[in-house]
């Protein structure tokens, strides 16, 4: 038992990162609301535009406009000089109400601010028959065109998630409303050269590509679930579909391109008209969205349901969870390149490689929880190995008094150490009688905690947490992926990262509710100041789902 010597620690302890991209609100020191950020525009009172359902032109896009039809709407260009001259690389965005997300999300770090959304018929296009191979995500360099990859062309496509396969199903049924209401409802991915972000990251620059099929530029956007594994460049912007309506500009590309190259792809004309739908579909999604809620998310296909590196994945699910993201996703994005450094920014002061390194070998080492805790409940979990059993509360604040100043008197003494005579650090009585009355005060908001911990199931009765250092090797886990999406790392040193926290996890925890007890604990030691109030209702919600799910990694993982 390694006895806390009295002195006061900094308070650390992460938090969660917030997103400013238009989706989901995350966090990350526990789950955080949402990836991105989710808009908040009020649904604005327009009814439902109808729409003919794509037609086959025989290799020309069809023509299709939005209801009611304005009276001029020009047609989408088959030609590329149909409309203009193709679309140059676009201007860029500027950092306002026009940002590519509009919410922010959470991230367990150790400063969070305490702040803690039907449909109109799209004008959607099946798009011509391909007369040369469909493209697909952009290849490091993002003005070329993209190009396919080889599990979209197989006959047997899995969709990797849950929003994949409904824009399947939907374009399957050339249910194009219920195709652009999904989009309306998930964060779009844009392709974006590192380079120019880092040097103007309040900025995004549209960069099409040449389609064969449509003979005009393009500009691809990806869902979640279809981006590639993050590589040193491109990187990606996150943003809501009405937020693509609302910054498109006349000289952006003519056509927008969902996932292409794949089974779900689907292209829309770029016109205001339909631009306007797109926004209808995001104000009625930004109007019937519940406040974000624990949402259990994983990848079908591309991220691993099996293995150390699920395990170690899922000890960071309490968080993935709380926030509904993928919990899952190695290959993590999250909310995109700009939004992931801004909430590691803002949340943990993190803003270089080596801050995140340092950072990250803080949680792996459980140093970032307070030692305050750690001492008090060894002491108890001392006593109870001693005693076969349970400990009576006075028993251990007693213990833990006698402990204090038996530390306080051995600090006062020089010692001889390998290195030399360590110098005494006496401590006055007034001193160690105020430490005794800390942890006295500790002892009872503890015990208080795992009684209710017990009322909501998150404690069997005669169980108790035997060290929060679970929430340490959680965020340890979140922390590996987050320094992915914001380019601190490579995939490899993130994985590596994510293996360790499954190891140290197993090693102090018996089992997935033994360890999510005490990461809960540890993260209401830290934020809910007994309140019982969102940072802990949230974590109650993440754990009952995660414990309930059949599809939970909780459920199908082995603990050891």
């Amino acid at each position: 038992m390694g006895l806390w010597n009295g002195e006061e620690p900094a308070k650390q302890g992460g938090t969660e990162p917030e997103r400013t991209a238009d989706g989901p609100v995350r966090s990350v020191d526990g789950p955080a609301r949402g990836v991105g950020e989710r808009e908040t525009l009020a649904a604005r009172d327009a009814s439902a535009a109808e729409a003919d359902p794509p037609t086959d032109t025989g290799g020309t896009p069809p023509r299709h406009a939005p209801a009611p039809r304005p009276a001029a709407d020009p047609a989408p260009p088959t030609d590329p000089h149909a409309a203009g001259d193709p679309a140059p690389p676009g201007t860029p965005r500027l950092p306002d109400d026009r940002q590519p997300s509009d919410a922010p999300t959470a991230a367990d770090g150790p400063n969070p601010p305490r702040d803690d959304a039907r449909q109109a018929q799209p004008q959607a296009h099946e798009p011509p028959q391909a007369q040369s191979q469909p493209p697909a995500p952009p290849q490091p360099q993002v003005t070329a065109q993209p190009q396919p990859r080889a599990e979209w062309q197989s006959s047997a496509w899995q969709p990797p998630s849950a929003i994949e396969q409904e824009l399947y199903d939907a374009k399957t049924r050339g249910d194009w409303a219920r195709y652009v209401t999904a989009l309306a409802h998930t964060p779009l991915f844009v392709a974006d050269s590192r380079e120019r972000v880092d040097a103007h990251p309040d900025t995004v620059v549209f960069t099409p590509y040449r389609d064969p099929r449509t003979r005009t530029d393009c500009l691809a956007v990806y869902t979640e679930g279809m981006l590639p594994a993050p590589a040193e460049d491109p990187v990606f912007h996150s943003g809501s579909l009405g937020w693509y309506a609302r910054v498109w500009g006349p000289k952006d590309p003519p056509w927008l391109a969902v996932n292409p190259g794949s089974p779900c792809e689907a292209y829309f004309p770029t016109t205001p008209s339909h631009r306007a739908v797109w926004q209808q579909h995001a104000d009625r999604a930004a109007a019937t969205d519940a406040p974000p809620h624990p949402q259990l998310r994983a990848l079908i296909v591309g991220g691993p349901l099996r293995g150390p590196v699920a395990h170690g994945l899922a000890c960071g699910a309490l968080l993935s969870v709380n926030n509904a993201e993928l919990w899952n996703a190695m290959a993590y994005h999250g909310g995109g390149y700009t939004a992931e450094r801004d909430r590691l920014s803002e949340w943990w002061g993190i803003t270089s490689r080596a801050d995140w390194q340092r950072t990250l070998e803080l949680l792996l080492r459980a140093e970032m929880t307070s030692p305050v805790w750690e001492f008090t409940l060894g002491i108890r979990r001392s006593l109870a190995l001693d005693f076969a059993g349970a400990v009576d509360v006075d028993h251990w604040r007693q213990v833990a008094e006698r402990a204090l100043w038996h530390n306080a008197a051995e600090a006062a003494e020089p010692r001889i150490t390998p290195d030399g005579v360590t110098v005494a650090m006496p401590r006055s009585d007034a001193e160690v009688r105020s430490q005794v009355a800390g942890v006295r005060r500790l002892i009872g908001r503890i015990t208080r905690y795992e009684a209710r911990f017990r009322a909501d199931g998150l404690l069997a009765e005669g169980r108790f947490v035997r060290s929060v250092e679970a929430w340490d090797y959680g965020r340890a886990s979140c922390m590996a992926r987050w320094g992915l999406g914001a380019r601190y790392c490579t995939l490899s040193e993130a994985e590596q990262a994510v293996l360790r926290a499954g190891r140290l996890s197993q090693a102090n925890y018996r089992s997935w509710a033994d360890f999510s007890a005490a990461y809960i604990l540890g993260r209401c030691l830290h934020f809910d100041e007994e309140e019982f109030g969102d940072w802990y209702e949230e974590m109650v919600a993440a754990h009952r789902l995660l414990m309930s799910d059949p599809g939970s990694p909780w459920r199908n993982l082995p603990w050891k």
